[in-house]
């Protein structure tokens, strides 16, 4: 297993220091500055992959809507981590495809090599403020944008002429720095998601956070079932790893960790992302199929859930370095390649944050490497 960095860059919790808009102002940039701090450690820790996620239009969630830009600045200030698009959003509402083969490949370009594009759909949130459905016709829609994609990487020229894109003969420019091009991924909140990864030879981007390891660990079985079953390989490149994202927090002494207000950052990351989830995630579901998706869901919004079981059955990595590589050792047992850490939640100080990406890459990543959880990243290069 390798160790991941994910960054939704998330504001710190209101009430800010100065009125609107300058309070939203600051925090904004605070983030953004801290987290470039954090990734060019991260990279010095032997961290494999940083990822940033493409989100729109989410308050006090993530001001991270052009992530191209954070990680074509990141690959400016790095040297061996891997560079991950997580995810781009594919349905053409979003950007037409052209863009998104154009702005994919220059950051190849510009990281010499080390892009990760992952893709997914968004949400309903997402979806309804562009114009793009928010039903399964949106899965067609991925597909068919991640094959104009790969077809405009892999040829001279590109043209295309369906009902969803229609599009003259040009040559995309430029081509990316991997051949053909970087491996893909998909981002699956659901079996069917995964399984749909697993036929098309793509790469899994799942999460624990509100299920416990075991109903992750079922998502990957079903999507290594369909590894087996894959008759057709969307991309040039077959990719057949698992990354996970949970909350981590690695810290020298538990108890002064909750001086600085750990359990509370986890408290408020949990109760935002469980209210948003509930109500653009998952508004069409029943209550029923919510339970099934996210089984500790409605309690965690209710406020029915002490932050302590979700650490006990390891849908978060929080404590000491022990602590830590005993936990995320379970998550590779479970058939995770690479573990994506949210470190940057709730209202952590930058130094905190820090202090455990340091401590991950000089007790945990050593013991990882021991025991053989490496991905060999060296077989990807172009």
């Amino acid at each position: 297993m390798k160790l991941d960095m994910l960054f939704e860059l998330q504001p710190k919790p209101q009430p800010w220091s100065k009125p609107h808009p300058y309070g939203q102002r600051e925090a904004e940039q605070i983030v953004y500055y801290e987290a470039l701090e954090q990734v060019k450690l991260a990279d010095r820790m032997g961290f494999g992959t940083v990822w940033c996620v493409e989100h729109h239009f989410r308050e006090g969630r993530s001001a991270c809507p052009s992530n191209e830009s954070v990680l074509a600045a990141m690959s400016q200030i790095t040297e061996n981590i891997r560079i991950g698009f997580g995810v781009s959003l594919m349905p053409p509402g979003f950007q037409h495809p052209a863009r998104v083969a154009e702005k994919v490949a220059t950051v190849d370009i510009l990281s010499r090599g080390r892009v990760e594009w992952g893709t997914g759909r968004s949400t309903p949130m997402e979806q309804l403020a562009f114009h793009v459905p928010s039903d399964d016709r949106s899965r067609a829609m991925w597909k068919e944008a991640v094959e104009f994609v790969v077809e405009a990487w892999k040829n001279e020229t590109v043209s295309w002429d369906t009902d969803l894109i229609k599009f003259p003969n040009r040559m995309q420019t430029p081509k990316p720095y991997q051949d053909p091009h970087p491996p893909c991924w998909l981002a699956a909140a659901s079996e069917t998601s995964a399984r749909s990864a697993g036929l098309y030879g793509l790469g899994l981007l799942s999460f624990a956070l509100f299920q416990p390891v075991a109903a992750m660990k079922a998502t990957i079985d079903v999507y290594r079932k369909a590894q087996k079953e894959a008759t057709e390989q969307l991309t040039g490149v077959k990719n057949d790893r698992v990354g996970v994202y949970t909350l981590v927090h690695c810290t020298d002494d538990l108890d002064e960790a909750a001086d600085y207000g750990l359990w509370e950052s986890v408290t408020w990351w949990y109760r935002h992302n469980a209210e948003f989830t509930l109500k653009w995630e998952l508004p069409n579901l029943t209550q029923e199929e919510q339970d099934a998706v996210f089984p500790l869901l409605r309690p965690s919004i209710e406020g029915k859930i002490d932050v302590q079981k979700y650490t006990n059955e390891d849908m978060i990595i929080i404590g000491e370095p022990e602590q830590c590589l005993e936990k995320i050792l379970r998550y590779a047992e479970a058939g995770v390649d690479q573990l994506l850490c949210y470190c940057q939640f709730g209202d952590l100080p930058h130094e905190k944050i820090m202090r455990n990406i340091e401590l991950l890459g000089t007790k945990v990543v050593p013991e990882l490497e021991k025991r053989g959880h490496r991905v060999d990243y060296s077989r990807l290069a172009g």
